[in-house]
């Protein structure tokens, strides 16, 4: 029982689940509608073959990374003065609260326009992408500390420079963290996009070329493709946290879960 439960907890069993499911559906179709794992395993060595897949991955992942940092970077400290500063706070709320709802593909036109259609404007859609998720969660993080834990700090003769760097930002890190690994799945959402539409090169620009050869296999590799970038990148990050960031309360909730049920 303890290896079955060791097993389960791996998430090898969805895996293999996952795939069955994929089969079965693919039998019942036509591999030109719905390829299945093999046809697509088939189509992977293909694009690996002639360097490809690598060479597309690798824009994308660049592309994400850029973007996904320099937006981090840009939102962590507005997020901060805006939970620590009420009158900013009030002033740029609404504003805030309006343009995130606009959804990041929505742009692309108008950046293409400003920023050109290289890598300036990709990058710049990216950073749109980012920052407001990470700017709204750093803000909470600060609006959730305890007057008491300022008052305090005050009382023993902290200057609101040593608040900020000893209270405030070690009781946000969790929400920062939380932040910026829910940005990095929206990045990858808006990158697809925007190399649909106007790039010459990365996943998204596979997925949208297969179309016209109707290579149903290329189309899968790409989702594939994506999904590991995302599922592997996600793992970094809650490895991050669950190392480097553990002293500020950041852990991988998923893998600790993970213990506990193996230890039932």
């Amino acid at each position: 029982m303890d290896y079955v439960k060791r097993l389960v907890n791996t998430g090898m069993v969805t895996w293999i689940l996952s795939l069955i499911v994929w089969q079965l559906l693919s039998i019942l179709a036509t591999p030109e509608f719905l390829p299945g794992p093999y046809e697509t395993l088939l189509g992977a060595i293909e694009l690996i073959s002639d360097g490809t897949l690598v060479s597309y991955i690798g824009v994308s992942f660049a592309r994400v990374l850029s973007g996904w940092i320099i937006g981090s970077f840009i939102a962590i400290p507005i997020g901060l003065i805006m939970g620590q500063v009420t009158f900013i706070r009030i002033l740029t709320e609404p504003f805030l609260n309006f343009i995130r709802f606009i959804p990041p593909l929505a742009f692309i036109t108008l950046f293409m326009l400003w920023f050109g259609i290289g890598e300036q404007s990709k990058v710049v859609l990216i950073i749109y992408a980012t920052l407001f998720i990470v700017i709204l969660n750093t803000m909470t993080g600060v609006l959730s500390i305890e007057d008491d834990k300022i008052r305090s700090a005050r009382s023993m003769g902290a200057s609101e420079g040593q608040i900020l760097m000893h209270v405030v930002i070690p009781a946000t890190i969790p929400h920062i963290f939380t932040g910026v690994r829910l940005a990095m799945s929206t990045s990858y959402m808006a990158i697809i996009g925007a190399e649909m539409i106007a790039a010459d090169k990365g996943v998204g620009f596979m997925i949208w070329n297969a179309r016209l050869y109707f290579k149903m296999d290329w189309i899968f590799v790409g989702l594939v493709s994506l999904g590991l970038m995302g599922f592997i990148t996600d793992r970094l990050l809650g490895w991050l946290g669950s190392t480097a960031l553990s002293r500020y309360g950041v852990v991988d909730r998923a893998k600790f879960r993970g213990k506990l049920q193996v230890g039932d």
